[in-house]
């Protein structure tokens, strides 16, 4: 009984010290192997008496049941430990990353349209818009274009009906007579907006952006006209001067009808618009056609008007030297960021129209 209470004794005292799983796998072979101490114990219960025999098996299931005990939990922490230590050693953050903030740019079509607000704002004109799907009365008809007009022909128009009653507006002048249609005289109105032609190429797209201003009151005439659009060009284009032109042409709305071309020179590889011998088209414009007005019950009698039509995207490409028509809708990000605007850099006559790079 002695022996057993040293074996006891003597492995509890060796189990609290700081061993590896090797040593507590020996201790354990030592004790509980096939020749080990307890199991060599349990060999001489045969030699006892029945007493005796009773009395020391019960002692030496306790004490094998406590060592065993003790070796399983030793075990149990040194592989807790270990898995402790590998998770430390392998530790994944599964935390995600802030994001940078990437602050956008403004489109230069939407700059440039807010740009054109900003100036006609200044010379007492509102903006109005209207649907991009129209009827082809007040895309074609009401502007006094006749039914035989190659405009409204499938290869210049996009129709969506075989009675060719519905389409996307080849221009923002449908705005134009829906504004007269629902007010009374006198009118002053710019419509920009998108408009749509079956045409593609380097300088021209399927889908487009216009800006076509209204002025209808009495006693208005080409005077008039060449005034306003002198006045814009030069704030536009954020010039003291400009040579102007405008040359005769034919648009079923207007009577005259003119296309107005500006002064250019080449500097360094660059059009500068000003003064230059050389001449752009930019625009075309004339007096309203009296048909027109009739068509949306104002008597050209009493009121007269002008009218004019530019495209946005041939401006901004001339004032920011962009060269491709077709990289307006191309969604590239690095062309963005490059002819794109500060979205807090609202553009106004007096803060400045655009502070671009």
């Amino acid at each position: 009984m002695s022996d057993l209470k040293n074996i006891h004794e003597e492995y509890t005292t060796k189990l609290k010290e700081n061993l590896s799983s090797d040593q507590i796998n020996q201790i354990k072979s030592d004790l509980f192997g096939k020749n080990g101490l307890i199991s060599s114990q349990f060999k001489t219960l045969g030699s006892l008496n029945e007493n005796e025999r009773k009395q020391f098996a019960s002692e030496l299931n306790k004490i094998k049941d406590e060592l065993q005990k003790t070796i399983s939990e030793k075990l149990k922490e040194l592989e807790l430990k270990k898995i402790n230590e590998k998770l430390e050693n392998e530790k994944i953050d599964i935390n995600l990353q802030e994001r940078p903030i990437v602050r956008g740019k403004i489109h230069p079509v939407s700059q440039t349209i807010d740009e054109i607000s900003s100036i006609f704002s200044e010379i007492g004109f509102s903006v109005e818009e209207g649907p991009d799907i129209e009827n082809q009365y007040n895309n074609f008809t009401a502007l006094n274009t006749p039914d035989y007009h190659p405009v409204r022909d499938m290869h210049d128009t996009f129709y969506l009906d075989e009675q060719k009653e519905i389409l996307l507006r080849t221009h923002t002048s449908p705005v134009q007579i829906r504004t007269m249609l629902k007010d009374k005289p006198p009118f002053k109105i710019i419509a920009p907006g998108r408009t749509y032609r079956s045409d593609s190429d380097q300088t021209h797209a399927p889908m487009f952006h216009q800006v076509e201003g209204l002025h209808i009151d009495k006693d208005i005439n080409m005077g008039h006209l060449k005034g306003c659009l002198n006045y814009f060009i030069k704030e536009f284009f954020e010039v003291d001067k400009i040579k102007m032109r405008f040359r005769p042409s034919h648009f079923p709305f207007t009577e005259p009808s003119a296309e107005v071309d500006i002064g250019y020179e080449i500097k360094d590889g660059k059009i500068v618009i000003g003064e230059g011998d050389q001449w752009l088209e930019i625009l075309g414009c004339g007096m309203v056609h009296p048909n027109v007005l009739r068509n949306v019950k104002v008597d050209p009698e009493k009121f007269q008007g002008y009218a004019f039509g530019i495209g946005i995207e041939r401006l901004a490409m001339l004032k920011y030297g962009i060269n491709d028509l077709r990289a307006f809708f191309e969604c590239d990000y690095r062309w963005l960021n490059h002819f794109g605007f500060d979205p807090l850099d609202v553009p106004t006559n007096y803060r400045g129209l655009s502070r671009w790079k």
